[in-house]
């Protein structure tokens, strides 16, 4: 993941910890603009905002749940007024709450499928909206945006306990080939 320091704009789901923790920090040492999403870690999301800017981009803290399309809306807006069209997505943002497929509640359903998989819907729609704004490709083959859908081992291996995760996680390899054609 190298890109010029050029000031692209980045979108990081979930950048509270783990991966897209990481992803927001590599984009920030390249010298991006990144928005630091998160829903429930806001310690998380300024210890990533900090190593951003030490790294030499700049960025800002935004919490939004990802299931949420009119937060989804808000974030996508308050990015392009700070910084401009975006440039790139990472669809990370992500989700469990386990249990025996006989005792899952539908809310234990509801809340991941929503968050893993409706939230990526709901971006990605976004970033294609705001990519579809921009002018064409230029010549040599740039894209005039990017998106990267996070998922899993279980979009294609079953794991007994969670299945809402992996029924989530299948849904997102589905939704990311089908945009890809």
């Amino acid at each position: 993941m190298s890109i010029k320091k050029s000031n692209q704009t980045v979108i990081v789901t979930g950048a509270s910890s783990g991966i897209g923790q990481g992803v927001a920090i590599a984009f920030g040492q390249q010298g991006a603009n990144v928005v630091i999403n998160y829903h429930s870690d806001e310690e998380g999301a300024s210890k990533t905002l900090e190593q951003v800017i030490r790294g030499g981009g700049k960025g800002f803290i935004h919490k939004a749940d990802v299931g949420e399309e009119q937060e989804v809306t808000s974030m996508f807006e308050k990015a392009i007024n700070e910084y401009g069209p975006l440039d790139v997505l990472i669809n990370n943002a992500g989700i469990q709450d386990d249990s025996v497929f006989a005792k899952m509640t539908l809310e234990q359903w509801n809340n991941v499928v929503n968050t893993n998989l409706t939230g990526q819907f709901l971006c990605a729609r976004e970033a294609i909206r705001v990519f579809e704004t921009k002018s064409p490709g230029t010549p040599d083959g740039k894209a005039i945006g990017n998106i990267i859908f996070v998922s899993s081992v279980h979009d294609i291996i079953p794991w007994a306990g969670h299945v809402n995760y992996a029924s989530s996680k299948g849904g997102i390899l589905m939704l990311m080939k089908s945009l890809a054609l």
